[in-house]
């Protein structure tokens, strides 16, 4: 995958790989050490239930997906359902 500049993916769409729209991209986590990222945190789309997906929440309602999961970034940044 070409790098990508952080700037460019907030507020991005992000799609399962099943095709459902999960919300925006609110941002991402990563280990201040090591400089690895940990998860993208979603901003889930008002359709979507928290019970509905297999991600983590945090508490403010938010889909912690961990970065291993995405598999492209385009239109859509693209995660493993």
């Amino acid at each position: 995958m070409s790098d990508i500049l952080a700037e460019n993916l907030s507020g991005k769409s992000v799609m399962g790989s099943d095709g459902t729209e999960l919300g925006l991209l609110y941002n991402i986590t990563m280990d201040l050490k090591s400089g690895k990222l940990h998860d993208l945190v979603i901003d889930p789309d008002n359709e979507i239930s928290p019970r509905t997906v297999d991600f983590d929440v945090d508490d403010a309602g938010r889909f912690l997906v961990p970065v291993n999961r995405v598999q492209a970034v385009k239109d859509y940044i693209v995660v493993q359902r």
